[in-house]
């Protein structure tokens, strides 16, 4: 009865050691896919947040003291130049104005008399030049008052879109104090900062871009009909951010923009033997990515990369790999550092052919 124990037991230790052996085979015998970067010239779209401003957009502030008497328009309202916008009470200034004609008048009359005088040697011509002159007081005088009754009159120095309006009518209202804003909105700025080195290649390729035509994608993640230009770059890098301002104009003819809104500018970047790999043949760990390098012997080394940019499906790789380096390109999930894989070479037009390219 020992016996036949003991040979039940060697017998389950063989077939234990029996299919061991056949799953190591079967790992070993597991082909994997290896493949190397794409060199080639492409392009991908790249994105800014911006800020949108009105081509003009000015504060609009009462030139003299009084009560608001009148408010001849409402918040959001489109005014043509030139329109009435408030009125602040003018009794005071016409008051003035009319003292100042009345003085003009007097003085005109005067001049006349005076006048009349030297022409009959009765006044000296001295007396005749000071009448004169007072007259051209009493004018400028005028000229004045009636600039001051006018500044009573508030209205558009351009066509726009009134803002918020804070004073309610029969406000006391202080010299400067804002009444409203203004805003041209026909066409609209859009503010995006670019890093340092992102326009050095924008200034290096402006030659090769063809046009400087970019988008805009609203808040809405919905783009915008119309395409704008980027038409100047301010003059100085930010100390604080590295960065540099761009303004592109867009026209807006819907007026469906207006000023302090947010999007993202979208600009289309060529890049001249970019290296483009799979985004499946990469890997996250804390932040960073990497690939699992592929040597000749089928030695696995993982190998951290800076990927530059991404399209869909694939990245541009910024440094970390060259075109020479193989690559895992499937099972990277079933491989580790120094393992020893078998495998098979698939060609890097081939790895990419289904996934989305945009090559110029």
């Amino acid at each position: 009865m020992k016996r036949v124990l003991v040979l039940m037991s060697l017998a389950a230790c063989l077939g234990q050691v029996a299919c061991s052996h056949k799953k190591e085979e079967h790992k070993e015998e597991e082909k994997f896919t290896v493949t190397s970067a794409m060199l080639m010239d492409t392009c991908f779209t790249k994105e800014y947040v911006s800020q949108i401003k009105s081509v003009r957009n000015i504060e609009i502030r009462a030139l003299e003291k009084g009560y608001l008497e009148q408010i001849y328009v409402d918040e959001g309202q489109t005014v043509h130049k030139g329109q009435l916008l408030f009125r602040i009470m003018p009794r005071m200034y016409e008051a003035e104005y009319r003292k100042a004609m009345a003085e003009v008048d007097l003085a005109s009359i005067e001049m006349e008399n005076t006048r009349n005088l030297a022409d009959k040697n009765i006044v000296s011509p001295n007396e005749l030049a000071m009448s004169k002159a007072k007259l051209e007081k009493a004018k400028a005088e005028s000229a004045i008052a009636k600039l001051h009754l006018s500044f009573t009159e508030v209205r558009a120095p351009f066509d726009g879109t009134i803002d918020r309006i804070p004073l309610k009518l029969g406000s006391l209202v202080d010299e400067g104090e804002l009444l409203t804003s203004l805003s041209d909105n026909s066409q609209m700025f859009a503010y995006f900062n670019v890093s340092e080195p992102e326009y050095l290649d924008y200034q290096q390729q402006v030659a090769d871009r063809g046009d400087n035509h970019v988008s805009l994608l609203l808040a809405n993640n919905q783009p915008l009909s119309a395409k704008g230009m980027v038409e100047t770059i301010e003059g100085e890098f930010d100390n604080e951010t590295g960065n540099i301002a761009f303004r592109a104009r867009f026209p807006n003819p819907n007026r469906l923009l207006r000023n302090g809104q947010t999007g993202k500018v979208l600009m289309t970047v060529p890049m001249k033997n970019a290296i483009i790999i799979p985004q499946k043949a990469t890997y996250e760990l804390q932040d960073k990515k990497y690939v699992y390098l592929v040597d000749k012997q089928g030695k696995v080394a993982s190998k951290q990369i800076k990927v530059g940019s991404s399209l869909q499906d694939l990245y541009i790789v910024a440094s970390g790999l060259s075109a020479n380096d193989q690559f895992l390109l499937e099972g990277i999930q079933k491989v580790n550092d120094d393992d020893k894989i078998s495998f098979s070479k698939v060609n890097p037009q081939d790895a990419i052919s289904n996934l989305k390219l945009k090559t110029e």
